[in-house]
């Protein structure tokens, strides 16, 4: 099943190899993307019912990520979000935990399982 991603990264590169990632592997559609805080929570604001999963990076070209993900505590039950950083310290994982992320993952050893966590995603009904 198909289920629409909402990317906040502001690297061009990691953006594109995620994308390529998501559609070819895990069966997403990545449905808008934003660099940096403002933009996604707007996004968000605007499109309450536009993304299943929205995979957030914490350090972006304007705000972080723990503003985006603040802004997605009062989602839809079926939808996720993920972490997606470099940093991923104990200290971050657990604040991100208590921001209400379902998941994080770390950007430069874990992109294996953040896939594997969104083919997951893709097989429940």
């Amino acid at each position: 099943m198909t289920f629409k991603t909402y990317l906040v990264e502001d690297n061009p590169v990691i953006r594109e190899n995620l994308v390529g990632f998501l559609e070819d592997i895990a069966d997403a559609t990545v449905v808008a993307h934003a660099t940096g805080e403002s933009e996604a929570v707007t996004w968000l604001r605007h499109h309450r019912d536009g993304w299943d999963v929205a995979i957030v990076d914490l350090f972006l070209a304007q705000g972080n990520g723990l503003g985006v993900l603040d802004a997605c505590r009062q989602r839809a039950e079926h939808q996720k979000v993920v972490v997606l950083s470099n940093y991923a310290t104990p200290d971050m994982r657990a604040r991100s935990r208590a921001l209400g992320a379902d998941a994080f993952f770390d950007k430069s050893a874990e992109i294996d399982l953040l896939l594997d966590y969104c083919e997951t995603l893709g097989r429940k009904p």
